[in-house]
Formats: structure tokens, sequence, C-alpha cells
């Protein structure tokens, strides 16, 4: 349990975030690293950092939380180098405060997870990232540099500009997906990117399984080069529907072009043809439906499904038709086609070893992302994890030998 004479503000147990389900630890927001280091350095509990909460539900639940950390007190934009296009930033300042400071340079960080208020360190520490992900990459390649406070109080940086590193080990790609089970992640380095001055969308409608691939791989096999490629669909007993939005951020006369040419192609998808000849008109007859251009991704752009079970699944991208395929009727979602990600909400009676089964067909897996509170004992978040459990424990062993931090979120609930 925490020491009572522990500093940086650890307060009463009123905290609402479910991070523990019945939990009533103690709770902290240390405004700096050192006070982070001082918090594990003076407690000898379990402790779980947490953001600004909106992923707290993902992956399985922390199994103990003494003492939760809350990160938003580290809200500082220390280092800002616009001709250099790197900023450094503490873990709690909120993407979207970020991106509106680097808007002033015509500057963005090119991650766009969905969640509301999500903070940097809450995004690297669930490998959040969204639709962009297929033209600029995701948190890893984003990520230059990091700052963590491990479980001893030891702070540790790693990349852009290292002082103190961990020999052997790039924290960076570590902590990435980590849940906080390897160290507390207090400052990021990140890569940037030009604001594109221009966009443009061009959505086609989507009927069956085998149509959502075709359509997908003659986006990703053309000479076209779209920033994110998403997949909305549902399955019905009767098969898949949906709509398919690609995405195309440029210059003006890039996106002028680049728009009606992916109109034409995917219009063409039905007769079988091949070319890329462009079509000026922004509606291109599919059937009874049309592709359309528009200036705006759709309100659902990017989003992650809601429901009592939602799964994320990974595979191959050819392998989008059969994937869908062996999801449930009921099942509905969304997937970065292109990438071979999906979110698929789905009923909560699903056989799960039976879906993991037939995904490893085609070197896929399906991890819980979340869940209902009262299905969560039964549920096995993870799946076969392989050879990567033992190595994820050595890991731990190294970073984390007490088990104190996050405990039970990391991969096979270690």
């Amino acid at each position: 349990m925490p020491d009572p004479d522990s500093p940086a503000g650890v307060r009463g147990s009123a905290d609402p975030t479910p991070v523990v389900p019945g939990s009533a630890g103690e709770v902290a927001a240390p405004g700096s690293a050192g006070e982070v280091a001082e918090l594990l350095r003076s407690t000898t509990g379990t402790v779980v950092p947490v953001g600004a909460g909106t992923k707290t539900g993902w992956a399985a639940p922390a199994t103990s939380c003494d003492l939760l950390l809350r990160t938003t007190g580290l809200d500082r934009v220390t280092e800002y180098a616009p001709g250099d296009l790197v900023v450094v930033a503490e873990a709690g300042v909120p993407l979207a405060a970020l991106q509106e400071q680097l808007a002033t340079h015509g500057q963005m960080l090119a991650l766009d997870p969905p969640e509301q208020g999500a903070t940097l360190g809450g995004i690297l520490a669930a490998n959040a990232s969204g639709p962009r992900r297929l033209r600029y990459g995701t948190v890893r390649d984003l990520l230059i540099g990091v700052t963590v406070v491990l479980a001893d109080g030891t702070v540790a940086r790693s990349g852009g500009k290292v002082v103190k590193n961990v020999a052997g080990y790039d924290l960076g790609k570590l902590h990435t997906g980590a849940h906080g089970g390897l160290g507390i992640v207090v400052s990021t380095t990140w890569r940037l990117h030009p604001r594109p001055p221009a966009a443009a969308t061009v959505t086609a409608p989507v009927r069956g399984s085998a149509a959502a691939g075709r359509l997908t791989a003659r986006v990703a096999r053309s000479t076209l080069t779209p920033t994110a490629l998403e997949l909305r669909w549902q399955r019905g007993e009767s098969g898949t529907t949906g709509e398919l939005v690609a995405l195309f951020e440029s210059i003006p006369a890039s996106v002028r072009d680049q728009a009606p040419r992916c109109a034409a192609l995917l219009a063409e998808e039905d007769a079988g043809r091949g070319s890329e000849a462009a079509d000026p008109e922004a509606r291109t007859t599919r059937g009874d439906e049309a592709v359309r251009i528009g200036a705006a991704p759709p309100a659902w752009f990017g989003e992650r499904p809601v429901g009592q079970l939602v799964l994320r699944l990974a595979f191959a991208p050819s392998a989008l038709p059969y994937v869908l395929d062996a999801l449930p009727p009921g099942s509905r979602g969304t997937a970065s086609a292109a990438v071979g990600v999906a979110y698929a909400a789905v009923p909560p009676a699903i056989d799960l070893a039976a879906l993991r089964a037939a995904l490893a067909r085609w070197d896929g897996s399906a991890v819980v992302l979340a869940a209902d509170p009262e299905l969560r004992p039964g549920l096995d978040h993870w799946g076969p994890t392989g050879d990567a459990f033992g190595l994820m424990t050595r890991v731990k062993d190294r970073f984390d030998p007490e088990r104190r931090l996050s405990p039970g979120r990391l991969l096979g609930g270690l």
C-alpha cells in the first residue's frame, strides 16, 4: 500500500476510473517525472497509470490497484522545433490540444485515434492508431523518443535526446501497447508531418465480403495514394453489407486528380475492368447505388464499434473477405481494410476459440478490446500467445520483477 507520507498529492479513493472493478485504491496526480519517480520509490503496492481514462476498458483489466497514478498533471509541451518537424510533450498532454498548437505552424502529429480527450501517454500505452496509419504508420513509426519511470523509480530514456538509456532495449517499442505494465511513460518525442491543405473522400457501397476484398485490392494495387481506406460493415443472415471510404489528402491538384480516378476504379469493379481511366463525374452509378465523391469523411470514419463484446482483429490484408465471413451474423464494425486491422462488436455468445482457429489460417488473431463487466470472468482475452508469452515474461521480469505495474494487463495476463 502507499506510504502515508508519499509525495505528489496522494488523495482519497473516490476516483471513478474503472481500472479494477470495485477497487478502492489511492489516487495520485504527480506534476513531474521526479514526482512520479519518488512515488514509485516510496510505495510498495500495485500501481496503475491512467491518462484521460478513455481506454481503461481495453484489454484485460488490472487485477489489483493500490495506487491509481493519473498522468494528466504531466501536461506540458516542453520542446517544439517546427523546422525540425519534432515535438517533445509530456504524457498527459491531450492529443487534440497538441494538434491545435501544431496547426498554427501548418503541421500535425499523424495519429488519429477516435477517443475524445485521449492523451499522448495513453495513446502510446494502448498503441491506439486511427485510419491514417495506412499512410503515416502507427505509434511505433512516429515515436522517436520516450522517457519512462521504471518500477524501482529509475528514470530511463531512449530514442531522441537520450540522457540515460537501458542497454539492449528499445523503450519506445517496448512500452507501446504495454498498458503501463513495464513502466510509467512521462514524456514522448514525436516525428511530425506537414498538414495537407486539401482533402476529398470517395465512398463505395459494399455488397458482400468478397466485394469488400475486391474493392480494397483494387485501390491498394493501383497507383493511387490514399491517406486511409476504411470499411464499415455489418453481418446479417444473408451476408455482409457496408461501405468503403477512401480518404485523399494532399495538395489541391493531387486531390482533384486522384478522387475521380478512385471513383471510376471502384465503379468498374462489378464489370471486372482493370483500367484507372479518369471519370470527372462526382457520382458513378453501381447498380441502384453510387460511388460518391465528398469533401469530408462520414461521421463513423475511424470510429470503433460499441457493444457488449468488442474484438480487435489482425490479419493479412488479402484475407479480409475470409475474416468477415468467419464472423457470426449480428456482428458489425469497422476496418482499416488495406492494413489488416478490424474492430468487431460481436454477439456475447460467440465461440472465441473457434473464431481464433479460423483466423489462424490467415495469420490472424482476435483479442478482446472491450467487454461488459459480467462477461470478463469467463473470457480468454488474448487467445494463443505462442512464443510471445515467454518473451514477454522475461521482459516483465527485467522491468517489473515484483509485478507492481498494471498487473494482469500485459499479454497473457502478466
